[in-house]
């Protein structure tokens, strides 16, 4: 398995989207210069940040924002 990164903003992917695909698949991704090889390491810190959505609305006294933070929910193994 390897970790991909796109360089360049196609119409499926955004520049800076992280994949972790099969080494002939990851290749042949790299080959067409639409993604560059990273380490495995900057995959799992992709994966363990913290999703927050912005939401902003109006209403009669004006507009208002709420953010909205999403954590990972932690594995609990009971023994």
């Amino acid at each position: 398995m390897k970790c991909i990164q796109s360089i360049k903003e196609t119409k499926n992917t955004q520049v800076g989207e992280i994949k972790r695909l099969e080494d002939k698949e990851a290749q042949q991704k790299v080959d067409t210069g639409y993604w560059k090889f990273i380490p495995k390491s900057e995959w799992k810190l992709s994966k363990s940040k913290q999703v927050s959505t912005t939401q902003v609305g109006h209403d009669m006294g004006g507009s208002y924002e709420v953010k909205v933070e999403k954590k990972k929910k932690s594995k609990n193994f009971s023994k």
